[in-house]
Formats: structure tokens, sequence, C-alpha cells
């Protein structure tokens, strides 16, 4: 990133981020790709994690930045853990104070009131169609969220969505700033033998369709949707097969596979758990889905499938129908019956149609979405707070 970086005269600012863990997710995966680009933009990174260093603190550290991981296990004693976030931040003196979800944005305000010197800047990366859906406690922070809006310098949202939604509860519209999710062109594109590779490794002839949906075993992925769907191709004499890949989707999941087994899918349905190469299969999909019901915001496997020329079949969830524009389709989340005609519809199109499509995909994750141009985003943000007087109401 070139047009981003400073001369080797100016000293580095500093940032520290603070986040509740660093398991495997799309905002932590998020955190990792921004810290991994804001150092050739004039930034130098830590990262606090009120838990530990989860799967993705080492791949931090890997990037050169600090991590930090206070092993708390109950954050939210207030009085203890405020203490040791706060003497740790006053060791680290960050130019910016940067939290990370929502409770990485209370405890960087908080801990900030020790720190009259530190910007205050908060990261939103959900969308909040009901509170009902979340953790009593994660309800609680919301709220309290809420009340604190007007501390930080600014809230840097990833979903247009989540922002007029936290508006109802209270979050400051003077305050807001909508920044995508950005994504390594790179790392994600097209590879015309990835196809060939995961069919062999499933054991499936070559030219079988595959869809994939890529997310966490979580009730707003909504997985049973995905799978009526599944079950709504396959009566239609579809020769597809389906994967499912994330954290605590596998075989001993019960709850997951009794679904599965329940429609008579277990020939069709692949569970990979975790994937360490997501790359590597996503460029080996013919479709990715996502059937989320609330939650996404900017999902990041859905900017990653079409960096990799994959056409998308999406949920009307987030910002989900803003980055797949044109390239993929949209339907209502929970319809199965609109899932599978969607995914149908796509596979029916001539392959020369459907490469077209996986092209224009990618070229508009290179236009809008790429890593460079976002990290670039975000570093002008930190850069404008420096230049300005403080926020006074911290």
């Amino acid at each position: 990133m070139p047009d981003t970086a400073i001369a080797a005269s100016e000293a580095p600012r500093r940032l520290v981020f603070v986040t509740t863990g660093l398991e495997t997710g799309g905002a932590e995966m998020m955190l990792l790709k921004l810290v991994s680009a804001l150092p050739a933009c004039g930034f130098t990174c830590t990262v606090v994690s009120l838990r530990d260093h989860g799967t993705i603190g080492l791949r931090i550290a890997e990037q050169g930045a600090q991590v930090d991981a206070l092993e708390l296990q109950q954050p939210w004693r207030l009085p203890a853990t405020l203490r040791r976030v706060g003497a740790l931040l006053r060791r680290l003196q960050p130019e910016v104070l940067v939290g990370w979800m929502y409770h990485g944005n209370l405890a960087a305000s908080l801990a900030a009131l020790g720190l009259p010197e530190a910007r205050v800047v908060w990261s939103i990366r959900q969308t909040l169609y009901d509170l009902a859906h979340e953790r009593p406690l994660t309800r609680l922070v919301i709220r309290a969220g809420g009340r604190l809006a007007a501390r930080p310098e600014i809230i840097i949202y990833n979903s247009a969505v989540s922002a007029w939604q936290h508006r109802a509860e209270g979050y400051a519209a003077r305050r807001e700033v909508v920044i995508p999710n950005g994504f390594d062109c790179e790392a994600f594109r097209p590879d015309p033998e990835a196809a060939c590779r995961l069919r062999e490794k499933l054991g499936l002839a070559g030219g079988t369709p595959l869809i994939g949906l890529l997310a966490r075993y979580h009730k707003m992925k909504d997985h049973p949707t995905f799978l009526r769907a599944a079950g709504h191709l396959v009566a239609s004499g579809s020769a597809a097969h389906f994967i499912c890949a994330g954290s605590g989707v596998e075989a001993s999941n019960r709850e997951l596979a009794d679904e599965i087994g329940a429609r008579g899918l277990a020939a069709r349905v692949h569970l990979l758990g975790e994937v360490a190469d997501t790359a590597g299969l996503l460029a080996g999909l013919d479709l990715l889905v996502s059937s989320s019901r609330s939650g996404e915001g900017f999902s990041n496997v859905l900017g990653e499938a079409m960096a990799c020329g994959v056409p998308c079949v999406v949920t009307d969830v987030g910002d989900s129908a803003m980055i797949v524009g044109s390239t993929g389709l949209v339907v209502a989340p929970g319809d199965a019956a609109s899932l599978a005609g969607g995914c149908a519809a796509l596979l029916a199109e001539s392959e020369p149609a459907r490469a077209q499509r996986g092209a224009a995909a990618r070229a508009r994750i290179i236009t809008e979405f790429s890593l460079g141009r976002v990290a670039m985003q975000y570093a002008e943000i930190f850069r404008g707070i420096l230049q300005r007087p403080p926020n006074l109401t911290q």
C-alpha cells in the first residue's frame, strides 16, 4: 500500500486494540487483517485480549504486533478487571485506544478514565435485529454502551444496517462512521485446480456441484434453513453436495448430525469443522451460501468467496445484499424454498455465464473492499482524531 506509507522520519503512532477474546470468528479475523495492514499506514499495533490468545492471537503476533492476554475467567467482575486493564494500558500509553466489539468497547472506555491523553474509538462488528437473541450479559453490555456512546471519539461500524440499528439503542449518530471489512485479494483468488482437489478429497466425481456454508455453529448462522434448502434441492433431483465448515460444524455435534440424518442428507452433507486453508476450500466451490437470520454485519466469508470468483446466494441480513450487488442472488432469511431456488437458478446457468458472474464478484471486491483501501480508511480516521482536540465528554 505505497499510497498509505509514511516517511521514514515520522514516528509510528501507537494503537492499542482491546477485545474480549481471540477465538476464530469474523470480527477476530478482521482484526488480524487490520493489524497486518496498519503498520504500512504509520501505526504500531498492540492487541489486548481480556481472555486468552485463542486461535488468532499467535497469528496476530506473527504479524509483528504485541499481544497481551489477561486470562480473565470472569472479565466482567468490573473492579478487578478494570484495574488490570488500566495498569496494562498505562504501561502501553496508547495514543488511540480502540475497543473491538461490545465488551472491548466498554472496557476501553472505562479503563481510559485513567488515561486522559488516549483517544477512544469503538468498533461494532455485528447487526442488532433483536436483543433477545443475545446472551443476558451481552444484552447488558449493549445497553450500557448506548448510555456511554457519547464518550468515544468515533464509533466505527462495519455495516450501514448495524449503524442505524444501534441508533435505536441510543448510540450517538453524530459519532458514527461505516467502514466495511477488507479482503486480501492475493490470498483469496480463483484457483483452477481447487475444484478437482476438493472433489478428490471428498471422494466425489469431477463436476459434482458443490454448495458451501462456511460459518461457526450458532443459531444466527441458521444451519437448519441451509439444510432444509439442501433437502429441497435433493428432492428436485439436483446432484449437488453440500459442504459445511466452521467451529462446531463437525460430526461430533449431535444436534447438527441428527438434523442431517433426519432429513436423509448424510450422504450429501460433508462436515469439515474448522479448515486451515479457507481460500482453497472456497475456490473449489460452485456456490457459497450465507443463510444467516440475524447478527451478520459484514460477512467476511462472503467477501472471501467473491474474491475467489465464487457466486453467492445470501439472505438479506446485514449488508450482505449490498456486498453481492448484482453478482449474486438475495433471498429472505429463514426461507429455505427461496434459498434452494436461488441456488438452483445459479447452478442452471451455463458455465460461461457463471464464470462471468464469478469474475464480476471478484472485480467488485477488488474495487470496493480491498484490504489496502479499507486499512487506509481506518488510518485516515485515526490520523484525523489525533489532529483535533480531544472529546471532552470522555
